[in-house]
């Protein structure tokens, strides 16, 4: 299913306000299954993830998705990308983080997603079919710090709610050496699309092994 099908829905719904950017990549980013309704201004990016997309192959579920929006970077080697998230979640399944993907089958998602009426911790790992792990929040933070941190073989993902404190969600194998797009992503499996903006996202070089905070 492809998001930009649901533009025209769009023009008239209360998103209708936020600002289409029409060029779809600056100098270091670009889209990955680019959304109808998005805004970059100086480090805040604003995304409103259509209703219908999302990622995930066959595992338990037997579909395959690979439709949600990814504002992304290329890069390769071992490096460290952070960024702040802020979203409107009201729908079941309604997700937002970050994402490094390789190709299809080789990704790796990480954030906040929305079950049962909460937040949850999120991390879904892919090398052929997805696997899931949530863990509850304690309440539904107005945003939430994540960090994805690869090194060699392996990429760590961590999470805070002060950018200070820092705890390990989940430590996941991913091939290491290969040219990956990093970046911001969201996504709205149901029928009800989803805003939210991310602000401070950042990329730097890692020269040692992360620590299991």
């Amino acid at each position: 299913m492809e998001p930009y099908h649901y533009a025209a829905e769009y023009l008239e719904s209360p998103f209708s306000m936020i600002t289409v950017t029409m060029t779809a990549q600056t100098a270091v980013r670009a889209w990955l299954n680019q959304p109808p309704h998005w805004n970059e201004t100086g480090d805040t990016l604003t995304v409103t993830a259509p209703p219908g997309t999302d990622y995930w192959r066959v595992t338990h579920y037997g579909f395959i998705h690979d439709n949600g929006p990814l504002r992304y970077q290329e890069q390769s080697g071992n490096f460290a990308a952070k960024v702040r998230i802020r979203g409107n979640y009201h729908e079941l399944y309604h997700q937002a983080g970050l994402m490094i993907h390789m190709d299809e089958e080789n990704w790796i998602k990480a954030g906040i997603e929305y079950v049962n009426a909460r937040q949850n911790l999120s991390a879904v790992v892919t090398r052929g079919f997805s696997d899931w792990s949530i863990v509850a929040l304690a309440d539904n933070p107005a945003f939430l710090w994540l960090r994805l941190q690869r090194y060699n073989d392996t990429v760590q993902v961590s999470y805070s709610l002060d950018n200070e404190k820092w705890a390990m969600l989940r430590l996941a194998f991913f091939p290491p050496q290969v040219p990956v797009k990093i970046g911001m992503l969201a996504a709205a499996p149901g029928k009800e699309a989803f805003e939210v903006t991310f602000d401070h996202f950042s990329i730097g070089p890692l020269h040692s092994p992360p620590n299991e905070d």
